[in-house]
C-alpha cells in the first residue's frame, strides 16, 4: 500500500508528464488522447514506472468523476444557437446512430472473438459513443476548425450520447446475468435514463444560474466552486433516480452557461483547468490499469473490430442518421471520420469486470486496443481530412491578452474581441468613423504583439484584434459593424431600438449597416434627420422612417443637434400615413411624434 505521500508525488509527476506530453503532442499532431494512455502504460506494472495498480472500481469512479467534470465544462461552453443549429441531427445520431453502430460492431466482434452474439453486442455497445472529452479537446483546442454546423453537431452529439451507449451497456449486462429480461424491461431502462436525466439536467440548472446570479458571495473563488458543485449535485441526484448523470450534468452546464452567471469568465477558466487535470489523470489512469502484454495478445481481432467501426458501422449510422438533414456527401464522410473513442469506452469496459462476466478481462483489453487505434489513426488524421473534404474554415489567431470584467455583481457589460479579416467592414477605417451604437467603448487594439491606446483618428488594419467593451443588446449591431463580407450577416432583431450618435456621417452608418438612405453622404445623422424633418418637428420623440428603418429623436443640444438617435428595425414597411403633420418625400415618409400618437 502506498503511502499517501508517495501517492501525492506521483501524482505531481503524472501531471508534469502530462502537461509536457502535451506540448509534444501538439508539436508532433498526435492526439493528446494516445499520448496521456502511452504516457500510463509506461508508468504502470509492465512500463519503466512500475505502479502496480488493477482495481477496476477505482478506475471506474476516477473514469466516471472525471467525465463528470469534462461534460460540464463542455456544456457551460456549449451556446444556445449550437443547440439550435444542430440538435435534430445530434440528437439522431447520439441515439439511433449509436444503436446501429453498436449493432453492426457487436455483430461482427461476436464473429471475430468467437462469442456470443449478447457478448458481442455488448462489446459493440461499449465502443458505440462518441468520446465527448476528445471530441471536445480536438475541436476546441486541437487546432482542427471546421464549419460551425459540423463543428455544433459533433459536439452536441458527443455531450448527449453517453445514456444511449450506458443504457445498452447495462442492459445487455443485465440481461447477460438475469437480472433483466429482453424487451418491456430494457424500453423503461432507457426512458428512464433519457428522461430522469433531462428534467434533472434542466431543474438544476435554471435553479442553479438563477442563484449564482442573485446569491452574494465574498470571495469571487467560490462562484466556479458553486458552479462545480451544482454540477456534481445533478450528476449524482439524476444517478439516484436511475437518469442518466452524464446527460443531467451536460444539460446543467448548458443553461449555466448560457444563462450567464456572475463571475461568468472566471467559471471558464477554473473549469478549463480542472476540465485539463480531469483529462490528464483519467487517460494516464486508464493506462496505467492496462497491461501491454494483453493487448498483443488481441492486436489482431481488435485491429479487425477496429476497422468494422471506423469504415463501415460508424459511416452506416451517419449515413443513415445524418443524410436526411441536408448534410453535403463530404460533410457526412467527415462526420464518420470523427467517431472518436475515448475514456467512456474504456469506462465502461470495466462494467463486465466488475459483474464478473466470462470473457470480460478480453473484452476490457479488446476495448483498450479500439480506442488506442481510433485515436492515433482517426484522430491523427483529422487536420488532413478536413483540408481534403474541404470542411475546415480558415483559423484565426489567438488574441495575445484579454481584458475581463471581474464582479461580484451583475454587471451589464461585455468584453468581446473581433478580428479584423480582409473582408471585414472595419478594415482601413477610421475609429471615429466606426457607426458603433452609444456607449459602445474600443478599449485596447492589439496590432503584432503590441498593445495601442485607441483613438478616434486610430487606423483598423488587417489582423487587428479590437476589444470591444459593450452592452449585451447592442451586440448585434457591432457584430455587425465587424462582420466580413463573406460571411452572412446577421438579421438586426426587430423592434428593438439601437442607440446611435449624432455626430456619425450617413455614408459610415451605410456602410456598417448596409443601408440606403440617400442624401447627402457627407452629412452627419443629425444633419441628414434635420433634412428630413421640419423645423417645428425636430423634437425629441420626432421619427424618420426609410424603408424597414426608423430613427427616433432621442436628445437634442443646445444649439438644436440631434445628440442621440434611436434606430429600430420594423418588421415590415409601414404604409404612408395621410396627415397634415406628416411629410412625403423620394427619400421617405417623415413622422412627427403628434402624428404617431394619433396614429
Amino acid at each position: 500500500m502506498l503511502s499517501i505521500e508517495t501517492l501525492i508525488l506521483i501524482t505531481g509527476i503524472l501531471l508534469l508528464l502530462g502537461i509536457a506530453s502535451n506540448k509534444f503532442s501538439s508539436r508532433m499532431g498526435v492526439p493528446v488522447l494516445f499520448v496521456f494512455l502511452v504516457v500510463g502504460m509506461l508508468a504502470g506494472s509492465e512500463g519503466i514506472g512500475g505502479i502496480e495498480f488493477e482495481d477496476y472500481s477505482i478506475a471506474y469512479g476516477i473514469g466516471t468523476v472525471a467525465l463528470c467534470l469534462i461534460l460540464f465544462d463542455g456544456g457551460v461552453r456549449t451556446p444556445y444557437n449550437s443547440i439550435r443549429s444542430a440538435w435534430k441531427p445530434a440528437s439522431v445520431l447520439a441515439t439511433i446512430g449509436v444503436f446501429i453502430t453498436a449493432v453492426v460492431t457487436g455483430l461482427a466482434a461476436s464473429w471475430i472473438l468467437g462469442l456470443t452474439v449478447l457478448q458481442g453486442l455488448l462489446l459493440g455497445s461499449i465502443v458505440g459513443s462518441t468520446d465527448a472529452s476528445v471530441v471536445f479537446s480536438v475541436l476546441r483546442g486541437g487546432g482542427v476548425h471546421i464549419r460551425p454546423r459540423l463543428a455544433n453537431t459533433l459536439e452536441v452529439e458527443s455531450g448527449s450520447n453517453d445514456p444511449m451507449a450506458i443504457f445498452l451497456t447495462i442492459g445487455l449486462i443485465q440481461v447477460l446475468t438475469g437480472e433483466v429480461p429482453m424487451g418491456a424491461g430494457l424500453i423503461l431502462l432507457f426512458l428512464n435514463q433519457i428522461v430522469v436525466g433531462t428534467i434533472v439536467g434542466l431543474l438544476v440548472g435554471w435553479v442553479g444560474s438563477w442563484t449564482l446570479k442573485h446569491i452574494r458571495l465574498e470571495a469571487a473563488g467560490l462562484y466556479p466552486v458553486m458552479a462545480t458543485a451544482l454540477g456534481l449535485f445533478s450528476f449524482g441526484f439524476a444517478a439516484a433516480f436511475g437518469g442518466s448523470g452524464f446527460l443531467a450534468v451536460y444539460l446543467t452546464g448548458i443553461v449555466i452557461g448560457n444563462r450567464r452567471p456572475v463571475f461568468h469568465r472566471g467559471i471558464l477558466l477554473f473549469h478549463d483547468a480542472v476540465a485539463w487535470i480531469c483529462q490528464i489523470l483519467m487517460f494516464t489512469a486508464l493506462g496505467i490499469l492496462s497491461f501491454p502484454s494483453r493487448l498483443v495478445a488481441v492486436a489482431m481481432p481488435a485491429l479487425m473490430i477496429s476497422l468494422v467501426l471506423i469504415f463501415i458501422a460508424r459511416p452506416l449510422a451517419v449515413f443513415l442518421c445524418a443524410a436526411p438533414f441536408r448534410f453535403a456527401r463530404r460533410e457526412l464522410t467527415f462526420l464518420s471520420w470523427v467517431g472518436l473513442k475515448g475514456a467512456v469506452p474504456i469506462t465502461l469496459a470495466t462494467f463486465p469486470m466488475l459483474a464478473g462476466l466470462p470473457g470480460a478481462a478480453v473484452m476490457f483489453d479488446t476495448v483498450f486496443f479500439v480506442v488506442l487505434v481510433s485515436a492515433l489513426l482517426q484522430g491523427w488524421t483529422l487536420p488532413a481530412v478536413a483540408r481534403y473534404l474541404k470542411v475546415d474554415v480558415p483559423t484565426r489567431r489567438p488574441p495575445p491578452v484579454t481584458l475581463e470584467i471581474s464582479s461580484l455583481r451583475n454587471v451589464d457589460g461585455d468584453i468581446v474581441d473581433y478580428y479584423v479579416d480582409k473582408t471585414c467592414r472595419a478594415a482601413g477605417c477610421l475609429i471615429r468613423n466606426l457607426a458603433l451604437p452609444e456607449g459602445v467603448v474600443i478599449a485596447l487594439l492589439v496590432r503584432d504583439e503590441q498593445t495601442i491606446l485607441p483613438q478616434g483618428r486610430t487606423r483598423l488594419q488587417v489582423e487587428d484584434h479590437v476589444i470591444v467593451v459593450l452592452r449585451p443588446q447592442v451586440r448585434a449591431m457591432v457584430d455587425r459593424v465587424f462582420s466580413c463580407d463573406d460571411v452572412p450577416i446577421k438579421t438586426l432583431p426587430e423592434q428593438m431600438e439601437f442607440p446611435l450618435r449624432g455626430s456619425i456621417r450617413v455614408s459610415d452608418l451605410e456602410q456598417c449597416y448596409d443601408l440606403e438612405l440617400g442624401g447627402d453622404p457627407h452629412a452627419t445623422l443629425s444633419q441628414w434627420m434635420h433634412d428630413q424633418l421640419s423645423r417645428d418637428d425636430v423634437k425629441p420623440g420626432a421619427t424618420v422612417r426609410r424603408e424597414q428603418i426608423a430613427f427616433h429623436v432621442r436628445e437634442l443640444g443646445e444649439d438644436g443637434t440631434i445628440e442621440n438617435v434611436g434606430m429600430t428595425l420594423l418588421p415590415q414597411p409601414e404604409p404612408v400615413v395621410s396627415s397634415t403633420e406628416s411629410v412625403e418625400s423620394s427619400e421617405g415618409v417623415v413622422v412627427s411624434e403628434e402624428a404617431e400618437e394619433a396614429s
